[in-house]
């Protein structure tokens, strides 16, 4: 089982990082626990425990290292993605394909590792923030890659970080959740989970963040979208999130 390397960010959040085999890192930072109201207009207040979110949308070189590893359910083409760069986020990626990715590195890894819920994306995402966007009202253009200016992706981290560590949140790419898609939040979870049917082969899956070609109104906070899992575009990608590991349930946050 591989282990993860405590960094320290000159924020209240700590940071780790997965090896994932020659030099190639997975940095995630710790969310902390808290409630949140989640969406906009009829909004759902929601619990979060402590969890792990991924810095970045994943990137096209942790996608390779992990395309890999051994099999579980599914194939993995090593280089999907339209716009080329090891460090830009991995698009053209389908939900499922992200499952595979997520069921690989737990194998990999013996942790628990899969897409984030919505309330824990959309929970990151503010990072104690009640704006339309975690910067504030507005969203300047140094602050994302979004409304097309760039014409494509850019690498991650290129724009600054949230309260929380968390780079991309608005625009980049699309990020899929766990959920299904459902019109409102009535008879959502309230306690961060991922709200999902008994019979999910046919039900849409749904996407946070907006993205490189999303205007600044679709890349809100609260913004929620909806496609069929199987589609695979150059505004799709993702970022993992990952189960607390027993080693640090019982350590307390800076």
């Amino acid at each position: 089982m591989s282990e993860l390397t405590l960094h320290r960010y000159r924020r209240t959040n700590q940071a780790y990082t997965e090896d994932l085999g020659d030099g190639v890192g997975l940095t995630l930072m710790l969310m902390p626990e808290g409630a949140f109201l989640m969406g906009d207009g009829e909004k759902q207040l929601v619990r979060v425990e402590r969890f792990l979110m991924g810095r970045y949308p994943v990137t096209q070189a942790q996608w390779q290292m992990v395309a890999g590893y051994e099999r579980v359910d599914r194939d993995l083409d090593p280089n999907p993605s339209r716009f080329k760069g090891d460090d830009r986020p991995v698009e053209q990626v389908s939900w499922d394909d992200a499952q595979e990715f997520c069921l690989r590195l737990s194998r990999r890894t013996g942790k628990g590792y899969g897409l984030p819920s919505e309330a824990q994306w959309e929970y990151g995402c503010r990072a104690g923030s009640e704006t339309a966007f975690c910067y504030g009202d507005r969203l300047e253009v140094e602050l994302a890659n979004c409304d097309g200016r760039l014409g494509e992706t850019s690498d991650v981290g290129s724009f600054p970080a949230n309260g929380w560590g968390l780079h991309d949140v608005h625009g980049n790419v699309w990020e899929w959740c766990e959920d299904d898609w459902h019109d409102d939040y009535r008879g959502a979870p309230v306690d961060g989970s991922a709200w999902v049917g008994s019979d999910r082969k046919s039900l849409k899956r749904l996407l946070r963040g907006g993205s490189w070609n999303s205007s600044p109104e679709f890349c809100r906070s609260s913004v929620r979208f909806n496609i069929a899992r199987d589609n695979r575009f150059s505004t799709l990608g993702f970022r993992v999130s990952c189960v607390l590991p027993r080693i640090l349930l019982n350590s307390s946050s800076p």
